[in-house]
């Protein structure tokens, strides 16, 4: 019996190890939906940056609140938080965390595959290796294990049941206005998988109405709270209509997180002299240490074995 979670082929980029049919620290930007995987600026969301710099409602003059925004963006988020731990070595994940982890659906954990890989050497196969919760393979039970974490009211299993209704899996039939409920009732519970998920919605338009401003607010909400990928989403960096010194700041922050979309987006913006070489130095120098930290002799030779 295999463990119970949601397989590789139906991994989400917006929530770790979540199930979709295309792709809640970190997912991958998608090339060719939100722009450029590189964090390149396009102006095309000029008219939305003001917008987003007086969520809420602010009576704040605009470039006050965008002003004060951009301080809270570049202080807030910038390591990567707790849950983003594998809970058996207590070490971070390596991003993006879907190809290094897998999530459990009985105790919402998200375990390396170092110590997956471990746990299956030591016969542990039919039982979760953190909670050790017997296993399962069927959609159905699968589901009841996230229904029951979100009914207690865990931000993670939320965002979770949103993706599996967003996508219409484990036996659901997709319904975006339930997934969508899901996902800010998640953000509200502080989610920082939600409030990109949210993000990545509004900004395309799939299955809602299209909403930039308020797509580029979940998108901040998610960095401030260590979401890695969103300094590097054309949401955020967008949102800087063309201060590239802010951008690199954004990338600067992921960069250093281990993300490395983030750092070949400096690279870029280095070699056409947007970003200055002791900033791509400090970024490269920040990149490797958070590698190094990552690694372990067990994640590299699952890495090996392909797991």
């Amino acid at each position: 019996m295999t463990y119970t979670t949601l397989t590789a082929e139906n991994r989400a980029e917006r929530t770790p190890n979540l199930p979709t049919n295309a792709g809640d620290s970190g997912r991958t930007v998608r090339k060719g939906r939100h722009g450029t995987a590189n964090g390149v600026v396009d102006s095309s969301m000029s008219d939305v940056a003001a917008a987003a710099s007086q969520a809420g409602g602010s009576n704040e003059p605009a470039d006050k609140a965008a002003r004060n925004l951009d301080q809270r963006l570049m202080e807030s988020g910038n390591e990567r938080p707790e849950g983003d731990r594998c809970p058996i070595c207590f070490d971070l994940i390596e991003l993006p965390i879907d190809g290094h982890s897998k999530m459990m659906l009985c105790c919402i954990k998200l375990v390396c595959n170092g110590c997956d890989l471990a746990a299956r050497r030591r016969g542990v196969n039919d039982v979760c290796p953190f909670c050790r919760t017997p296993q399962t393979t069927d959609d159905a039970s699968k589901l009841a294990m996230v229904q029951k974490r979100a009914d207690k009211g865990d931000a993670l299993a939320k965002s979770i049941l949103g993706e599996v209704y967003y996508h219409g899996k484990l036996g659901l039939k997709r319904d975006v206005p339930r997934a969508v409920e899901l996902y800010t009732e998640a953000a509200e519970l502080g989610s920082m998988y939600a409030h990109y998920s949210l993000g990545d919605i509004y900004y395309t338009g799939n299955g809602v109405e299209q909403d930039k401003a308020r797509s580029i607010r979940h998108f901040q909400q998610a960095a401030m709270k260590g979401h890695a990928t969103s300094r590097n989403n054309p949401g955020i960096v967008e949102h800087e209509n063309g201060n590239h010194q802010l951008v690199v700041q954004h990338l600067m922050i992921s960069a250093k997180m281990g993300f490395e979309n983030s750092l070949s987006a400096i690279k870029k913006m280095f070699k056409e002299g947007l970003a200055t070489k002791a900033q791509y130095a400090e970024a490269l120098l920040g990149y490797r240490d958070a590698v190094e930290e990552m690694k372990s002799p067990l994640r590299e030779e699952a890495k090996r074995l392909g797991f």
